[in-house]
């Protein structure tokens, strides 16, 4: 092990409780036991103990629901099954010429091989250097463009996308065998495979072949088996135990209910679904929102727990109403705080991570995973309209109409998530929404998917990014960029003697969080809102600090007034940063800066008066240090302006940022 290796597992051993301790001691016991079990490439091992001989599959889609689906839907999908046929397929926005017969262990980013014939256990996936980039490799693997090709197959009937599916399916099967290579390195990987091929098994029940793939073939029923007796035997734990295991607990459900085929299948069941009702719930606040504080989790969490609970649904162990309760408070809450174009927060972490795959991938996930809640559990009148597609269809063919409590009117402060969202009135013009971050600073002691984001505000004007979060890029292979990304500088709030608010231990590890507490919240439809808060991340500093801010928005005036004040005990140098959107274009003239974006034909334009007392510089891509980046999805980044103030502060100082907005 490296040194920096090292210095990781001892921050991260810091983190974990006594508890956690024992319970990975024992998962590396574990591991060790089972170097044995593993399969090598080309054997044929025999099926597992309790195999019933006679296997069907039991819960095929109703016959009507192909005609559900929205034509429009249909075309875009059957145009995304052509590309991963023709080469064309993209992950993370690369190119994968590929995809119609995949090398399931290339990184086209680094052009390396992951290890494919060493024991699970002993490849270091967070090593660059001995995987590429993990991140590339795996997603394939998780079988979303399988399920492109098999949903194209229902809806059209035309043979090559069945024959492509079934082809890829055996080509991973035989070059995975149990523990063999960097596929089994991850338990999250595992689950949201599952779920794939339940979907893929459940969308070809007319092929002819179907069951040849699946019921009849040896190496279906091998892997299925594995791969829930590996959930079961290494779930997430601890500081761990965020949408990792829920995608784990999520997928041996689906597998179970689906699969029914093992002499353990019943054990499996009942503990994935007590697994995934409780957290579920340890990982939603009860506000609604996902305890990571990291917006693109909310979804994926949310998207995972419909499907398995549907899943419950159709075999007939339906999970709690107190589950399917939580689900619709994340429903209305993600619902809630998206712009008026449809648009969620930015904040923290997101990594474009999705549960299920059968409409086109680049399609809004958002508006597919409301308009699947919708379908099963119906729609508030205040919420935002939303076109089903074929994944709405789908799942609400399968789901049980339910009646729950929900929300009157539209939230617009969660609590205990610290999130409070101001927006003008429909009658003071378009669309001024802003995204106030006082809340906690992440989950569980690592806060793995956090930034270091506190009192940062995002701001957008008619959907379009002015006061935005840059957000996530990368998670491995380049650690200056992804300690600059969730950096407080990195985020529209104040840094303090240049350094972050919390203090990282490593890509996903926070060795301190601030503690953020409001202290004013006077929103709703009236004219004039305020907001104030405060943390005490920077506590730790010899001039113990306390940042407070707030922020005003006057919706009949367009005006959003931020004002940031300092309770410490001598002067501190202060880092004002303000991320602009990369439509944006600015023009500095000393504290004043005039912002001008495109909508179409019109040309709007806005003044950003900036606090008198810093120095005041814009920077526009800049690599050395890193400065003025703006993340549209994850593994790209592309320029965008910052306007950094820079100064000396002390308990007498006021900030004030005044925009004014058309």
């Amino acid at each position: 092990m490296s040194g920096p290796q090292f210095s990781w597992y001892v921050r991260r051993l810091r983190r974990m409780s006594a508890t956690e301790v024992l319970h990975r001691a024992g998962d590396a016991g574990r591991r060790r036991a089972w170097a044995r079990r593993q399969v090598e490439p080309g054997a044929s091992p025999p099926l597992p103990r309790g195999v019933a001989a006679e296997r069907t599959f039991g819960s095929p889609l109703p016959a009507t629901a192909r005609a559900q689906v929205p034509p429009m839907a249909a075309a875009t999908l059957v145009r995304a099954a052509e590309r991963v046929l023709d080469g064309t397929w993209t992950v993370f926005g690369t190119a994968r010429p590929d995809s119609a017969d995949p090398d399931w262990f290339y990184d086209p980013l680094t052009g390396r091989r992951a290890p494919e014939r060493e024991l699970a256990f002993r490849i270091h996936h967070r090593d660059e250097a001995e995987t590429g980039n993990i991140k590339q490799v795996w997603e394939m693997s998780r079988h979303h463009h399988v399920t492109v090709l098999a949903a194209a197959w229902w809806l059209t009937q035309d043979e090559r996308y069945a024959e492509a599916a079934a082809s890829q399916l055996r080509s991973w099967w035989r070059a995975n065998p149990y523990l063999t290579g960097v596929h089994w390195t991850s338990g999250i990987e595992v689950g949201i495979r599952l779920i794939s091929w339940v979907w893929i098994r459940r969308l070809l029940d007319d092929w002819p072949k179907a069951a040849d793939l699946f019921e009849h073939n040896d190496d279906a029923v091998r892997q299925i088996a594995w791969h829930q007796e590996f959930l079961a035997a290494f779930p997430s734990r601890g500081s761990s135990a965020n949408n990792h295991v829920v995608a784990e607990a999520a997928g041996q459900l689906a597998a179970a209910c689906a699969f029914p085929w093992y002499g353990r299948t019943r054990k499996w069941r009942r503990s994935a679904a007590v697994l995934l009702e409780r957290e579920l719930a340890a990982n939603t606040f009860d506000d609604g929102l996902n305890r990571e504080l990291a917006t693109d989790y909310h979804r994926f969490v949310l998207e995972l727990g419909l499907l398995a609970a549907v899943e419950a649904d159709v075999a007939g162990y339906e999970l709690s109403d107190a589950t399917w309760q939580c689900l619709t408070r994340m429903l209305d809450a993600g619902a809630a705080i998206l712009d008026t174009t449809g648009r969620a927060p930015r904040q923290g972490d997101g990594d474009e991570g999705r549960a299920l795959i059968v409409d086109h991938p680049d399609d809004d996930p958002w508006a597919l995973a409301l308009a699947t809640g919708s379908a099963l559990l119906g729609a508030p009148a205040w919420w935002p309209g939303f076109d089903g597609g074929v994944q709405a269809c789908l799942v609400g063919a399968l789901g049980r109409t339910r009646q729950l409590d929900r929300p009157a009117d539209r939230p617009r402060r969660f609590p205990d998530a610290g999130q409070v969202f101001l927006r003008s009135r429909a009658e003071d013009g378009p669309e001024i929404w802003c995204r106030c971050d006082g809340g906690p600073h992440g989950f569980l002691s690592i806060a793995a998917h956090a930034h270091a984001d506190a009192l940062s505000v995002e701001l957008r004007h008619d959907g379009v990014d002015i006061l935005a979060d840059p957000g996530t890029y990368c998670y491995h292979g380049e650690p200056e960029w992804r300690e600059w990304f969730r950096s407080t500088a990195a985020h529209n709030t104040v840094e303090i003697a240049g350094v972050s608010q919390a203090e990282s231990g490593g890509p996903f590890l926070w060795t301190t969080q601030p503690r953020t507490r409001t202290t004013t919240c006077d929103v709703g439809e009236q004219a004039v809102q305020v907001w104030t808060a405060e943390h005490d991340g920077y506590r730790r500093l010899k001039n113990r600090t306390v940042h407070r801010r707030s922020v005003t928005l006057d919706s009949p005036n367009r005006i959003l007034t931020v004002v940031d004040t300092f309770d410490t005990a001598g002067k501190v140098a202060l880092l004002l940063s303000w991320h602009l959107g990369p439509g944006v274009l600015v023009e500095l003239d000393g504290a004043v800066a005039t912002l001008t974006w495109q909508v179409g034909r019109q040309r709007r334009q806005a003044t950003l008066e900036l606090p008198a007392g810093l120095v005041w510089s814009a920077h526009t891509g800049e690599t050395d240090p890193a400065l003025g980046w703006y993340s549209p999805r994850f593994g790209r980044r592309v320029p965008a302006t910052t306007l950094v103030g820079r100064g000396t502060g002390s308990s007498a100082t006021r900030l004030e940022t005044t925009l004014t907005l058309p």
